[in-house]
């Protein structure tokens, strides 16, 4: 359950970071961090970046209540699986010419350790105790 836990409050960390700053500052954070030239409107972005910092409060959430319900982190495993192959296409595939792909590989690359860490917490979590 350690491992879950870990995972759990490190991830809700970044995930609470990223979003203030894309609720706060959108712009800058795609523009100017990211590099993209290609721009949506700032109201999906800070939306995004919203629910970001609402998926970060839940993490923590079940965290603390990790011996109760560590099987409600499936639904943490998935999204993060689902973001990390939607990162990683888009730095191989998506970007227009002249877009900075740096970025989107790390962030592809962290989301993916993040899936391994709440997978294999999960695994460890099963055996110890099965779903009620």
């Amino acid at each position: 359950m350690q491992t879950l836990r870990r995972t759990l409050y490190l991830q809700a960390a970044v995930w609470s970071i990223v979003g203030v700053a894309l609720a706060a500052v959108p712009r800058f954070v795609l523009a100017m961090v990211f590099g993209q030239s290609r721009l949506v409107g700032d109201a999906w972005i800070r939306v995004i970046g919203i629910q970001a910092f609402g998926l970060a409060l839940f993490m923590v959430l079940v965290g603390h209540r990790i011996q109760d319900s560590w099987w409600w982190s499936w639904a943490f495993a998935i999204v993060t699986s689902g973001v990390a192959a939607v990162a990683l296409l888009n730095a191989a595939f998506g970007l227009a010419p002249g877009d900075s792909s740096a970025l989107w590989w790390l962030f592809g690359g962290l989301t993916v350790v993040f899936a391994f860490g709440l997978l294999y917490g999960l695994y460890q979590a099963s055996g110890e105790q099965p779903i009620p």
